[in-house]
């Protein structure tokens, strides 16, 4: 498997799935081969597009071919952790898209299901990829910047079930197990020190959606760093996540792959790494550990804390 190509299914063709499909047609050494997704006209005109020779609406025709190592996931929320289970049962590696799971204990079942199969299983929490953060990782990681406190801001505009193509969803998102998770583990993980206080508050329930539209999350890790997290699905503006960094030698704002100081000026992080995209600096790693037998970075068992704080901060709102 380390010299010979990774074959490969990638499960939902919407706009996350061709991230990924641009992503992995960067990478040498990989090939897709089958697509799946649940529209069975739309996923043939994306695999035709894609050079792809398989297409299916069902998960487990993929899974049964013998020449599949690994599978991306790409789903909706609610299926992630049920179809990255069935990914390791068919001995297949998994890379699940952010969340793995949307509760705790499915979650803490996927992490023991990988452990046990032998096999990868990595979760999409891509900004520990994006070089923007790394940027800020790495001069953490050499002394040369200690997080005080982070400021996030997760804005869109969903007031009604629109995914980010402006194409209608089939299922609901939502701020905290999806959104929240790509901060709540960025936080620890820049840190390198685990949450140990968290609190939220959330706005008002849609009345159709049946989700929360606003939500304010604080978080406290074990060094004294905080971190305050602001998410909207009601802001009319400019959609995505800002992360402010403040430390003690300098300050930073990221937005995806871009990275400025706190008086805007562009800090160049082209070095970084061998791309700038991090969907497909994520999928490099992917592939990476699976060729090199190793636990990549953001594995389920890595992540799971995360998942930890997110239950709690459910069960504050539930109450």
């Amino acid at each position: 498997m380390a010299e010979r190509t990774l074959k490969v299914a990638l499960a939902g063709a919407g706009a996350f799935g061709i991230k990924h499909l641009d992503g992995i047609a960067r990478i040498d050494g990989v090939e897709v081969v089958s697509l799946v997704s649940r529209d069975l006209d739309k996923t043939r005109e994306v695999a035709r597009k894609y050079g792809i020779e398989h297409s299916t609406t069902d998960l487990a025709d993929a899974l049964s071919r013998p020449e599949i190592d690994a599978v991306i996931l790409c789903t909706p929320t609610q299926m992630h952790a049920s179809q990255a289970m069935a990914c390791l049962r068919a001995g297949k590696h998994v890379q699940v898209e952010i969340p793995m799971a949307d509760n705790l204990k499915d979650a803490q079942a996927l992490v023991a299901l990988a452990r046990d199969s032998g096999k990868i299983a990595m979760c999409g929490h891509t900004r520990r990829f994006n070089p923007s953060h790394q940027y800020v990782h790495q001069r953490v990681q050499r002394g040369e910047f200690n997080i005080q406190q982070m400021d996030v801001q997760t804005y869109f505009f969903r007031r009604t079930n629109m995914n980010a193509l402006g194409e209608p969803r089939s299922w609901t998102d939502h701020l905290l197990w999806h959104h929240a998770a790509h901060t709540v583990d960025l936080f620890a993980y820049q840190c390198g020190s685990p949450i140990v206080k968290a609190n939220a508050l959330q706005g008002p329930i849609h009345p159709t959606l049946g989700i929360a539209m606003d939500m304010s999350i604080q978080l406290q890790a074990a060094n004294g760093a905080i971190c305050t997290l602001s998410l909207s699905f009601n802001n009319d503006g400019p959609l995505g996540t800002f992360f402010r960094y403040i430390g003690d030698t300098a300050t930073y704002i990221a937005r995806y792959d871009e990275l400025i100081t706190g008086r805007d000026e562009a800090i160049d992080v082209s070095q970084v790494a061998v791309s700038m995209n991090g969907i497909e600096l994520q999928d490099r790693e992917f592939f990476a550990a699976i060729r090199e037998g190793r636990e990549p970075n953001a594995s389920v068992a890595q992540v799971l804390p995360c998942y930890q704080v997110l239950h709690d901060l459910e069960r504050q709102l539930a109450n």
